[in-house]
């Protein structure tokens, strides 16, 4: 994240143009080689920014109550994200807009931001597949009896770190780790129904445009024509639309 702020700081002080990838690595105290071992562009170097804004958002609609209707959990997402001093300063909302406004004049810094609101999306969509689904009762897992060694257990055993045996590398147990991961976080897009990828699209285009939209203006981040109201009004402006499949047909 050190880099993504480097990188953001000189695209605001100095403008896309005059920055180089090797200036952001020296702001960043590591060398340009470090810096392309993480990102192949210096657009690339600020996504981590972004990202972390549309992961706030789809994380506050998971943490809304469970009670709150799906266009509630969103008005109640906005709220605890677009609001400056939730989450991000008011300071910190002018380098947003200066960072939107790169990405909406340069076609490879909004290729970048394209890329971050295309996941962010993804990510919502399993944010309302979870909220659609009834929480099922948790099932203690079986403990493995001590007389089996810890190096013979399966691949499909629970536990990946055991399945190495002791003092394995440490590598490689992260790397089990992540293959688990990744097969997870399959299965979770998998469970998502092609209603719940169109509506988490809707939503992210009405929070989406109205930033953008806040973006081009010299308007506050607070008062009626700021990202959050902005974002409400896009929101409210769907009351009519159906937010389950069961609802739409």
């Amino acid at each position: 994240m050190e880099i993504a702020r480097a990188a953001a700081g000189l695209f605001v002080s100095r403008g896309l143009k005059a920055t180089r990838a090797e200036d952001i690595a020296q702001a960043a105290g590591i060398a340009p080689r470090t810096f392309y071992r993480y990102f192949a562009t210096k657009e690339e170097a600020v996504a981590p920014l972004y990202a972390a804004g549309a992961q706030r958002w789809a994380e506050a609609v998971r943490e809304a109550p469970a009670g709150l209707s799906v266009p509630e959990a969103l008005e109640h997402a906005v709220r605890h994200t677009l609001v400056p001093g939730r989450g991000v300063s008011a300071a910190s909302w002018e380098w947003v807009r200066t960072l939107i406004r790169l990405a909406m004049a340069s076609p490879a810094l909004g290729k970048v931001w394209a890329e971050v609101c295309h996941t962010s999306e993804a990510t919502l969509a399993e944010v309302l597949a979870e909220r659609a689904t009834p929480a099922a009762p948790v099932t203690p897992a079986a403990p493995v009896t001590p007389a089996m060694p810890a190096a013979t257990l399966e691949a499909g055993d629970s536990d990946p770190a055991a399945a190495v045996g002791p003092g394995a590398d440490p590598a490689i147990v992260a790397g089990l780790g992540a293959d688990s991961a990744a097969v997870a976080d399959s299965a979770a897009a998998a469970a998502v129904s092609p209603y719940e990828r169109f509506t988490a699209a809707v939503a992210g285009a009405a929070v989406r445009v109205a930033v953008e939209s806040w973006a081009v203006t010299d308007t506050s981040p607070t008062g009626p024509q700021g990202p959050a109201e902005l974002a409400l009004g896009n929101l409210r402006a769907l009351r009519g639309f159906s937010w389950t499949a069961g609802q739409a047909e």
